[in-house]
């Protein structure tokens, strides 16, 4: 593909510039330009596909450096590539944990050297991620991180995450909290409910993801620290979001498509593919997390992509690991139940990959306007495709939505004006 290049007659969204029609764009040394600015260039036909801003997934675990049988940094940003995602947030419970400026820097070289989209470090909240004791913030800051979390774990010691959020806040770093009470979760499998009983499964209750979000409401309104709440499961939480942000703090919540679309039913099959924490909850709680993002307390989808070997999977349901891969069937799966179903209209599903999550990362002008980088997202809203977990970019074959029928489906990914994944032809 040539550096300068035109794509043509495609359905333009671009939420932050309230756009949304058939119109040509241009690109040019890697960056967005009128199109008649674009000398002699190649003309890429975009008839009946959309074209976005690149889509940003706030929550990707691409687990190199320790466990790079499950993932690498090259296959994870290939798998994001071919999701539609122009940038990936990494998560830093890797092994070593990315909790110091040497662990961000390793992320950012390999990331340089064999990733295809970009990869924006998130570090640590906490040395190692156990809870105790507070990373070197400024630090990390420095080696440019975007974000802190602990995901995977949630600082149970409140005092301590009160410190975290003033010190993060005074770098201008958002928190992304993974919220839980782990004497409530104890060692539960599934959402505690009808199904755990029926299916003699240990329960994770609402109240343990609940109770965790009501402390974090409490201390943005104490300290005035954006915290953003990750993988949001129950209707609990969005009410608690919903009411923190009618409150005016600084809280944003995201949804992973699988718990859009799935429920604590489907582990009726005792499929380990289904085993993700927080776990799938009930319809109820499905149905309230479809209109916090049809009302918007909640502004983010994000995949949680979470890959596993195949054997690690291969085990008895309550000694499987949580987790499931999502970068290359999150559009599909979206588009699929709630665009193709009318519940919510494209250029609003599109703010959910791009706007919203730049938002929380303080990107506030994401846009396709002229000189921005020419990072775009094209797709094709109405094709059918059947999921085939062993065609994945990722390493990961973890997913239960092999064999289903979607609608929705990436067509090619630009990042800095170059094509990094392309479909087209």
């Amino acid at each position: 593909m040539k550096k300068n290049f035109l794509l043509k007659g495609g359905r333009v969204i671009d939420p932050a510039r309230g756009v949304d029609q058939i119109m040509d764009l241009g690109v040019l040394d890697g960056r967005m330009v009128d199109p008649g600015q674009v000398p002699d260039p190649e003309v890429v036909e975009l008839g009946g596909l959309v074209v976005t801003p690149g889509f940003i997934d706030l929550h990707v675990h691409l687990r190199q450096p320790g466990n790079t049988g499950a993932e690498t940094i090259a296959s994870g940003t290939r798998a994001a590539a071919a999701g539609g995602f122009t940038a990936v947030v990494a998560m830093p419970n890797t092994n070593p944990a990315a909790d110091t400026a040497g662990a961000i820097e390793y992320l950012r070289q390999t990331a340089a050297r064999k990733g295809v989209v970009r990869v924006l470090p998130c570090g640590c909240m906490t040395k190692n991620y156990a809870g105790a004791e507070m990373a070197g913030i400024g630090g990390l800051k420095s080696a440019g991180v975007v974000a802190l979390s602990d995901d995977g774990r949630c600082i149970q010691d409140h005092a301590l995450m009160r410190h975290v959020v003033e010190y993060a806040s005074s770098f201008g770093l958002p928190i992304l909290d993974h919220c839980e009470e782990n004497t409530l979760k104890a060692s539960g499998v599934m959402h505690e409910g009808k199904w755990s009983v029926l299916l003699g499964m240990e329960g994770i209750p609402a109240m343990s993801e609940e109770l965790m979000v009501a402390r974090d409401v409490m201390l943005a309104r104490l300290t005035g620290g954006r915290i953003h709440i990750q993988h949001v499961s129950s209707g609990g939480s969005v009410e608690l979001i919903r009411q923190a942000r009618a409150g005016g703090l600084p809280v944003t919540g995201e949804v992973t498509p699988h718990h859009l679309a799935l429920t604590d039913e489907c582990i009726k099959s005792y499929d380990t593919n289904y085993k993700m924490n927080p776990p799938l909850r009930s319809e109820a709680d499905r149905q309230a997390l479809i209109a916090g993002l049809v009302d918007d307390t909640l502004t983010v989808i994000a995949t949680d992509h979470a890959p596993h070997t195949r054997t690690a999977k291969l085990v008895e349901f309550d000694n499987a690991p949580f987790g499931i891969v999502g970068l290359e069937t999150a559009l599909g799966v979206v588009l699929t139940k709630l665009y193709a179903t009318g519940i919510m209209p494209l250029d609003r599903l599109v703010a959910k990959f791009t706007t919203g999550p730049a938002a929380v990362l303080g990107m506030n002008d994401y846009s396709l306007a002229p000189g921005h980088p020419a990072d775009l997202t094209i797709f094709a809203p109405d094709q059918e495709w059947v999921v085939d977990a062993e065609k994945f970019q990722s390493l990961g074959r973890n997913t239960p939505f092999h064999g289903m029928t979607l609608r929705g489906r990436p067509r090619a990914t630009v990042v800095g004006g170059q094509f990094v994944f392309n479909t087209l032809e």
